[in-house]
């Protein structure tokens, strides 16, 4: 082998040294963006691309509630569920099953998507429906929603009995068929 030869080979092998390096640092570079910007996905726009699946959600104070994803809004989410529907406040979920393993950044939803848990509990109390309002604690309501503050909804329970509940204390709103 010629020195010409000998000095191209080292060149071929530093060339790939530096090419293998380059590949190592960027392949590092991008996994630790992808945990960087991954810190920017919120549970409710892993279920905005959830949407018509079928989920399961382990809800503090009530347990599983399984059935199709059917809207995810300002902090709250619709399931279907064959006998019932329950609208659960994002903030009572504690495990999904079922999942989307992608997310829909929250510019990319409608503005419906915004309407908060007074406007669905707004829409119950317009119905008159009997509803069970499951608490937190692992209380419930047989109730009808009469009106809807800011925080608060007030509901008639037993024979006629108004009583106030916070946003704060419900972990779901089952209806009554």
């Amino acid at each position: 082998m010629s020195w010409e030869e000998e000095l191209f080979a080292l060149f071929d092998d530093l060339e790939q040294q530096a090419e293998a390096l380059y590949v190592a640092e960027r392949d590092a570079e991008l996994a630790d963006r992808s945990r960087s910007e991954y810190q920017q996905v919120t549970l409710a726009s892993r279920l905005m691309a959830s949407l018509g699946a079928e989920v399961r959600l382990g809800v503090l104070g009530v347990g599983t509630v399984a059935g199709v994803l059917d809207r995810v809004a300002g902090g709250w989410c619709l399931i279907a569920g064959s006998a019932q529907d329950w609208i659960v406040p994002l903030r009572a979920v504690a495990t999904v099953h079922g999942a989307s393993d992608r997310s829909v950044p929250e510019a990319a939803w409608s503005p419906v998507a915004g309407l908060g848990l007074g406007s669905a509990l707004r829409r119950l109390a317009d119905a008159g429906e009997r509803c069970v309002l499951r608490l937190l604690d692992g209380s419930a309501y047989d109730a009808v929603l009469r009106r809807v503050g800011t925080d608060f909804v007030e509901v008639t329970v037993g024979e006629g009995r108004p009583a106030l509940v916070s946003f704060g204390s419900i972990a779901a709103v089952q209806s009554r068929d």
